[in-house]
C-alpha cells in the first residue's frame, strides 16, 4: 500500500516513538538527523521502503543518508562458578578385632578359633591394650617383637597380622605343637628350648591351658552346630 506525505510523516513519528522497544534490524538515518527503527528496507529506484511489524512506510531515498546495523546488547559474561571444593575422603570402616582376627587366621593357614582364643587371652579384643611389661595391641607385640617383624605395634591390623604370622612361625618351629607354640609366644622361645617343653612358669601354664581349652571349646560348639 502507498500513503500519501502527511500519512507517511505521522507514521514515521510512530516508527520513531516505538523504535526503543525494538529489539533488532538496522536504523535508518535520517537526512535530518533523526534515526528510525526498521525491521528492514528495500531501495525502489529513487524511493526507499522502510518496513517494521506493522507494515512499511515508503520515502524519497534522498531522505536517507544510510543505515546502521542494530547489534543487540552484549551479554553480560557468564559467571564461572567457584571450584567447589573436593568430597571429603571418607576412610573405609575400621574392621573389628574379630574380623581381623579371622582375616590374618585365613592368611596363615591357623584355624579362626585358635587366633580369636589368642586374642582374648593377649589382650581380650582390647586395641589398645598395653601390658605392664610393655606388650602392646591386640596380639601383645613387645617392641622389640614388633621391630623384628617390620610392623607398627599400635596399628590394629598390622599388629594382628604380624601376631598371627608369629604364632604361624612357632607352630612350624615346633613341628606344630600347640602347647610349646603358645608356650614360646607368651614366654619367649628361648624358654621353651631349655626346657624342651612348657617352662615351669604359673602364668606360661595358666596361659597356655586357658588357650587350649577356650579352642577346643569352640571347636566342639562349632561340631556340635553343624551336626
Amino acid at each position: 500500500m502507498r500513503h500519501n506525505s502527511e500519512d507517511s510523516m505521522r507514521f514515521l513519528g510512530l516508527l520513531l516513538l516505538t523504535a526503543g522497544a525494538a529489539s533488532a534490524g538496522e536504523y535508518a538515518l535520517l537526512s535530518s538527523g533523526a534515526r528510525m527503527h526498521v525491521d528492514r528496507h528495500e531501495l525502489d529506484g529513487a524511493r526507499v521502503r522502510l518496513y517494521n511489524s506493522t507494515g512499511y512506510i515508503e520515502m524519497p531515498a534522498s531522505n536517507v543518508t544510510g543505515f546502521e546495523v542494530d547489534e543487540p546488547p552484549a551479554l553480560a559474561p557468564a559467571l564461572v562458578p567457584e571450584a567447589l571444593p573436593p568430597p571429603p575422603v571418607v576412610a573405609p570402616p575400621a574392621r573389628s578385632p574379630v574380623e581381623l582376627a579371622d582375616d590374618a587366621a585365613d592368611k596363615y593357614g591357623l584355624p579362626r578359633l585358635l587366633v580369636r582364643s589368642v586374642m582374648a587371652a593377649e589382650s581380650g579384643f582390647q586395641l589398645d591394650a598395653v601390658s605392664p611389661k610393655g606388650a602392646i595391641g591386640l596380639m601383645q607385640l613387645m617392641p622389640a617383637t614388633a621391630q623384628d617383624l617390620g610392623v607398627d605395634p599400635h596399628d590394629p591390623a598390622q599388629n594382628v597380622d604380624a601376631g598371627v604370622r608369629y604364632l604361624r612361625d612357632l607352630l612350624n618351629r615346633y613341628d606344630g605343637g600347640l602347647w610349646r607354640a603358645l608356650a614360646a609366644y607368651n614366654a619367649g622361645p628361648g624358654a621353651v628350648d631349655k626346657y624342651h617343653w612348657v617352662p615351669p612358669y604359673q602364668e606360661t601354664i595358666n596361659y597356655v591351658s586357658r588357650i587350649d581349652k577356650a579352642f577346643k571349646a569352640g571347636e566342639a560348639a562349632a561340631n556340635s552346630g553343624q551336626q
